[in-house]
Protein backbone atom coordinates (compact mmCIF):
# COMPACT_ATOMS: atom_id res chain seq x y z
CA UNK A 1 0.00 0.00 0.00
CA UNK A 2 1.35 3.44 -0.92
CA UNK A 3 1.61 6.29 1.56
CA UNK A 4 -1.23 8.09 -0.25
CA UNK A 5 -3.44 5.01 -0.02
CA UNK A 6 -2.69 4.64 3.69
CA UNK A 7 -3.67 8.26 4.22
CA UNK A 8 -6.94 7.95 2.29
CA UNK A 9 -7.90 4.90 4.33
CA UNK A 10 -7.41 6.93 7.50
CA UNK A 11 -8.90 10.22 6.23
CA UNK A 12 -12.38 9.58 7.76
CA UNK A 13 -10.85 8.99 11.19
CA UNK A 14 -8.60 12.04 10.92
CA UNK A 15 -11.49 14.28 9.92
CA UNK A 16 -13.67 12.95 12.74
CA UNK A 17 -10.95 13.64 15.31
CA UNK A 18 -10.34 17.15 13.97
CA UNK A 19 -14.04 18.03 13.76
CA UNK A 20 -14.69 17.06 17.37
CA UNK A 21 -11.73 19.11 18.55
CA UNK A 22 -12.55 22.13 16.38
CA UNK A 23 -16.32 22.11 15.85
CA UNK A 24 -15.74 23.32 12.31
CA UNK A 25 -16.03 21.33 9.09
CA UNK A 26 -13.85 23.71 7.09
CA UNK A 27 -11.14 23.94 9.75
CA UNK A 28 -11.19 20.15 10.19
CA UNK A 29 -10.77 19.65 6.44
CA UNK A 30 -7.86 22.11 6.47
CA UNK A 31 -6.26 20.27 9.39
CA UNK A 32 -6.54 16.96 7.54
CA UNK A 33 -4.99 18.47 4.42
CA UNK A 34 -2.12 19.92 6.46
CA UNK A 35 -1.63 16.48 8.01
CA UNK A 36 -1.22 14.97 4.55
CA UNK A 37 1.33 17.62 3.54
CA UNK A 38 3.42 16.79 6.60
CA UNK A 39 3.08 13.04 6.06
CA UNK A 40 4.00 13.35 2.39
CA UNK A 41 7.41 14.81 3.22
CA UNK A 42 8.08 12.85 6.41
CA UNK A 43 11.50 11.24 5.85
CA UNK A 44 10.78 7.78 7.26
CA UNK A 45 7.88 5.35 7.48
CA UNK A 46 6.29 5.44 10.95
CA UNK A 47 5.71 2.14 12.74
CA UNK A 48 1.97 2.89 12.81
CA UNK A 49 0.47 5.23 10.22
CA UNK A 50 -2.71 5.48 12.29
CA UNK A 51 -0.89 6.55 15.46
CA UNK A 52 1.38 8.95 13.58
CA UNK A 53 -1.37 10.64 11.55
CA UNK A 54 -3.76 10.83 14.50
CA UNK A 55 -1.06 12.53 16.52
CA UNK A 56 -0.29 15.02 13.75
CA UNK A 57 -3.93 15.97 13.13
CA UNK A 58 -4.48 16.32 16.88
CA UNK A 59 -1.53 18.70 17.30
CA UNK A 60 -2.63 20.79 14.33
CA UNK A 61 -6.20 20.92 15.66
CA UNK A 62 -5.04 22.00 19.12
CA UNK A 63 -3.06 24.87 17.59
CA UNK A 64 -6.00 25.93 15.41
CA UNK A 65 -8.39 25.74 18.37
CA UNK A 66 -6.19 27.97 20.51
CA UNK A 67 -6.30 30.61 17.78
CA UNK A 68 -10.03 30.11 17.19
CA UNK A 69 -10.81 30.64 20.88
CA UNK A 70 -9.81 34.30 20.58
CA UNK A 71 -12.08 34.79 17.55
CA UNK A 72 -15.00 33.08 19.26
CA UNK A 73 -14.72 35.42 22.25
CA UNK A 74 -15.60 38.30 19.88
CA UNK A 75 -18.30 36.33 18.04
CA UNK A 76 -21.66 38.10 17.65
CA UNK A 77 -24.40 36.17 19.44
CA UNK A 78 -24.41 32.45 20.30
CA UNK A 79 -21.68 30.35 18.67
CA UNK A 80 -22.59 26.89 17.35
CA UNK A 81 -20.43 24.29 15.60
CA UNK A 82 -20.67 24.12 11.83
CA UNK A 83 -23.50 21.71 10.94
CA UNK A 84 -22.26 18.22 10.10
CA UNK A 85 -24.47 16.25 7.71
CA UNK A 86 -22.71 12.91 8.18
CA UNK A 87 -19.74 11.59 10.10
CA UNK A 88 -17.41 9.80 7.66
CA UNK A 89 -15.86 7.54 10.31
CA UNK A 90 -17.63 4.37 11.45
CA UNK A 91 -16.71 1.91 14.18
CA UNK A 92 -19.44 -0.53 15.27
CA UNK A 93 -17.74 -1.07 18.62
CA UNK A 94 -17.86 2.65 19.42
CA UNK A 95 -21.03 3.68 17.60
CA UNK A 96 -22.71 5.08 20.74
CA UNK A 97 -19.70 7.23 21.69
CA UNK A 98 -19.31 8.45 18.12
CA UNK A 99 -22.99 9.41 17.79
CA UNK A 100 -23.23 11.19 21.15
CA UNK A 101 -19.96 13.08 20.74
CA UNK A 102 -20.90 14.73 17.45
CA UNK A 103 -24.20 16.25 18.63
CA UNK A 104 -24.44 20.03 18.88
CA UNK A 105 -25.05 19.76 22.63
CA UNK A 106 -21.94 17.64 23.20
CA UNK A 107 -19.74 19.85 21.03
CA UNK A 108 -20.91 22.94 22.92
CA UNK A 109 -20.07 21.17 26.17
CA UNK A 110 -16.59 20.41 24.81
CA UNK A 111 -16.15 24.17 24.30
CA UNK A 112 -15.87 24.49 28.09
CA UNK A 113 -12.70 22.40 28.14
CA UNK A 114 -9.19 23.63 27.51
CA UNK A 115 -7.75 22.64 24.11
CA UNK A 116 -5.60 19.94 25.73
CA UNK A 117 -8.49 18.55 27.80
CA UNK A 118 -10.66 18.51 24.72
CA UNK A 119 -8.09 16.66 22.64
CA UNK A 120 -7.43 14.08 25.36
CA UNK A 121 -11.15 13.53 25.93
CA UNK A 122 -11.81 13.07 22.21
CA UNK A 123 -8.95 10.63 21.72
CA UNK A 124 -9.67 8.62 24.87
CA UNK A 125 -13.44 8.67 25.39
CA UNK A 126 -14.63 8.91 21.80
CA UNK A 127 -12.03 6.96 19.83
CA UNK A 128 -10.60 4.70 22.54
CA UNK A 129 -6.91 5.55 22.09
CA UNK A 130 -4.52 4.26 24.76
CA UNK A 131 -2.70 6.69 27.02
CA UNK A 132 0.72 6.00 25.46
CA UNK A 133 -0.66 7.10 22.07
CA UNK A 134 -2.43 10.10 23.59
CA UNK A 135 0.70 11.18 25.44
CA UNK A 136 2.65 11.09 22.20
CA UNK A 137 -0.05 13.02 20.36
CA UNK A 138 -0.32 15.90 22.85
CA UNK A 139 3.33 15.76 23.96
CA UNK A 140 2.57 15.30 27.64
CA UNK A 141 3.39 12.50 30.05
CA UNK A 142 0.97 9.61 30.46
CA UNK A 143 0.23 10.65 34.04
CA UNK A 144 -0.53 14.21 32.90
CA UNK A 145 -2.85 12.85 30.21
CA UNK A 146 -4.66 10.71 32.77
CA UNK A 147 -5.23 13.80 34.90
CA UNK A 148 -6.45 15.75 31.87
CA UNK A 149 -8.81 12.89 31.04
CA UNK A 150 -10.23 12.82 34.57
CA UNK A 151 -10.85 16.58 34.59
CA UNK A 152 -12.41 16.50 31.13
CA UNK A 153 -14.64 13.54 32.00
CA UNK A 154 -15.79 15.28 35.19
CA UNK A 155 -16.80 18.40 33.24
CA UNK A 156 -18.52 16.39 30.53
CA UNK A 157 -20.38 14.09 32.94
CA UNK A 158 -21.70 17.10 34.86
CA UNK A 159 -23.46 18.48 31.79
CA UNK A 160 -23.57 15.49 29.44
CA UNK A 161 -26.66 15.72 27.22
CA UNK A 162 -29.12 12.83 27.08
CA UNK A 163 -31.13 12.05 23.99
CA UNK A 164 -34.03 9.84 23.01
CA UNK A 165 -32.57 6.33 22.96
CA UNK A 166 -34.97 4.85 20.41
CA UNK A 167 -33.96 6.19 17.01
CA UNK A 168 -37.27 5.24 15.40
CA UNK A 169 -39.30 7.11 18.04
CA UNK A 170 -37.02 10.11 17.75
CA UNK A 171 -37.42 10.27 13.97
CA UNK A 172 -41.20 9.81 14.25
CA UNK A 173 -41.48 12.74 16.67
CA UNK A 174 -39.26 14.89 14.45
CA UNK A 175 -41.49 14.03 11.49
CA UNK A 176 -44.57 15.17 13.42
CA UNK A 177 -42.76 18.36 14.39
CA UNK A 178 -41.85 19.30 10.82
CA UNK A 179 -45.35 18.41 9.58
CA UNK A 180 -46.86 20.73 12.19
CA UNK A 181 -44.30 23.39 11.29
CA UNK A 182 -45.15 23.26 7.58
CA UNK A 183 -48.86 23.53 8.38
CA UNK A 184 -48.38 26.39 10.83
CA UNK A 185 -50.15 24.28 13.45
CA UNK A 186 -49.56 26.06 16.78
CA UNK A 187 -51.34 23.42 18.89
CA UNK A 188 -49.56 20.59 17.09
CA UNK A 189 -46.20 22.25 17.72
CA UNK A 190 -46.89 23.03 21.38
CA UNK A 191 -47.72 19.45 22.25
CA UNK A 192 -44.32 18.32 20.91
CA UNK A 193 -42.27 20.93 22.78
CA UNK A 194 -40.87 20.48 26.29
CA UNK A 195 -42.01 22.83 29.04
CA UNK A 196 -38.57 24.49 29.05
CA UNK A 197 -37.91 24.24 25.30
CA UNK A 198 -35.34 26.68 23.90
CA UNK A 199 -34.97 27.92 20.34
CA UNK A 200 -31.52 29.41 19.77
CA UNK A 201 -29.96 30.81 16.61
CA UNK A 202 -26.41 31.35 15.38
CA UNK A 203 -26.32 34.10 12.79
CA UNK A 204 -22.92 35.51 13.73
CA UNK A 205 -24.25 38.99 12.95
CA UNK A 206 -24.27 38.04 9.26
CA UNK A 207 -27.87 36.88 8.79
CA UNK A 208 -31.33 37.97 9.96
CA UNK A 209 -32.21 36.68 13.40
CA UNK A 210 -35.45 37.01 15.35
CA UNK A 211 -33.82 36.76 18.77
CA UNK A 212 -30.81 35.20 20.45
CA UNK A 213 -33.04 32.84 22.42
CA UNK A 214 -36.75 32.07 22.71
CA UNK A 215 -37.96 30.01 25.66
CA UNK A 216 -41.18 28.13 26.34
CA UNK A 217 -43.61 26.13 24.19
CA UNK A 218 -46.06 29.00 23.75
CA UNK A 219 -43.50 31.48 22.41
CA UNK A 220 -41.58 28.94 20.34
CA UNK A 221 -44.75 27.38 18.91
CA UNK A 222 -46.26 30.70 17.90
CA UNK A 223 -43.03 31.92 16.32
CA UNK A 224 -42.64 28.76 14.25
CA UNK A 225 -46.31 28.80 13.21
CA UNK A 226 -45.95 32.44 12.11
CA UNK A 227 -42.72 31.92 10.19
CA UNK A 228 -43.75 28.75 8.32
CA UNK A 229 -46.39 30.27 5.97
CA UNK A 230 -44.08 33.18 5.16
CA UNK A 231 -41.32 30.78 4.14
CA UNK A 232 -43.77 28.84 1.99
CA UNK A 233 -44.89 32.01 0.21
CA UNK A 234 -41.34 32.87 -0.83
CA UNK A 235 -40.55 29.33 -1.97
CA UNK A 236 -38.46 28.07 0.94
CA UNK A 237 -38.62 24.28 1.37
CA UNK A 238 -37.75 22.16 4.39
CA UNK A 239 -35.43 19.28 3.51
CA UNK A 240 -35.41 16.76 6.37
CA UNK A 241 -31.83 15.73 7.14
CA UNK A 242 -29.86 14.47 10.12
CA UNK A 243 -27.71 17.26 11.54
CA UNK A 244 -24.83 16.32 13.84
CA UNK A 245 -26.34 12.91 14.42
CA UNK A 246 -29.69 14.37 15.57
CA UNK A 247 -32.99 14.88 13.71
CA UNK A 248 -32.98 18.11 11.76
CA UNK A 249 -33.50 19.84 8.46
CA UNK A 250 -31.90 22.02 5.82
CA UNK A 251 -33.95 25.03 4.67
CA UNK A 252 -33.47 25.85 0.99
CA UNK A 253 -34.71 28.70 -1.18
CA UNK A 254 -36.57 28.17 -4.46
CA UNK A 255 -33.23 27.69 -6.25
CA UNK A 256 -32.08 25.01 -3.80
CA UNK A 257 -29.59 27.27 -2.02
CA UNK A 258 -29.09 26.79 1.72
CA UNK A 259 -30.79 29.29 4.01
CA UNK A 260 -30.22 27.63 7.39
CA UNK A 261 -30.26 24.36 9.31
CA UNK A 262 -32.30 23.11 12.26
CA UNK A 263 -31.01 20.52 14.75
CA UNK A 264 -33.38 19.08 17.36
CA UNK A 265 -32.51 17.73 20.81
CA UNK A 266 -35.20 15.20 21.79
CA UNK A 267 -35.69 13.68 25.25
CA UNK A 268 -38.62 12.02 27.02
CA UNK A 269 -40.84 12.33 23.97
CA UNK A 270 -40.45 16.10 23.69
CA UNK A 271 -38.22 18.53 21.81
CA UNK A 272 -35.87 20.16 24.31
CA UNK A 273 -33.83 22.46 22.09
CA UNK A 274 -34.01 23.76 18.53
CA UNK A 275 -30.71 25.09 17.22
CA UNK A 276 -30.69 27.10 14.02
CA UNK A 277 -27.53 28.00 12.11
CA UNK A 278 -28.00 30.88 9.67
CA UNK A 279 -24.45 32.29 9.56
CA UNK A 280 -23.55 31.94 5.86
CA UNK A 281 -19.89 31.37 6.75
CA UNK A 282 -20.92 28.08 8.41
CA UNK A 283 -23.13 26.78 5.59
CA UNK A 284 -20.87 26.78 2.52
CA UNK A 285 -19.92 23.12 2.94
CA UNK A 286 -23.63 22.17 2.93
CA UNK A 287 -24.17 23.73 -0.50
CA UNK A 288 -24.47 27.08 -2.29
CA UNK A 289 -25.71 29.61 0.28
CA UNK A 290 -28.87 31.68 -0.15
CA UNK A 291 -29.02 35.45 0.31
CA UNK A 292 -30.77 35.48 3.69
CA UNK A 293 -31.18 39.27 3.76
CA UNK A 294 -32.90 39.29 0.36
CA UNK A 295 -35.20 36.47 1.49
CA UNK A 296 -36.00 38.38 4.69
CA UNK A 297 -37.03 41.42 2.65
CA UNK A 298 -39.14 39.21 0.39
CA UNK A 299 -40.78 37.59 3.42
CA UNK A 300 -41.52 41.03 4.86
CA UNK A 301 -43.27 41.98 1.62
CA UNK A 302 -45.17 38.69 1.70
CA UNK A 303 -46.71 39.71 5.03
CA UNK A 304 -48.46 42.65 3.38
CA UNK A 305 -51.90 42.16 1.79
CA UNK A 306 -52.34 42.99 -1.89
CA UNK A 307 -53.60 46.48 -1.06
CA UNK A 308 -50.21 47.30 0.45
CA UNK A 309 -51.49 47.84 4.00
CA UNK A 310 -49.25 46.26 6.63
CA UNK A 311 -50.77 43.43 8.63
Amino acid sequence: MTRAEEFEDLRPLLFSIAYRILGSVTEAEDAVQETWLRYEVFPSQPASAKAFLSAVVTRISIDVLRSARHRREAYVGPWFPEPLLSDPYEDPERSAELADSVSMAALLLLERLTPLERAVFVLREVFGFGFPEIASAVRRSESACRQLAVRARRHMDAGRPRFEADRREREELAGRFFDAFREGDVDGLRELLAADVRMVGDGGGKAPQVAKQIIGPEKVGRLLATVAPLLTRIGVVVDRHEINGQPGAIFRDRDGKVLNTFALDILDGRIQTIRSVTNPDKLGHVGPVADAWALAREASQARRPSGGEAI
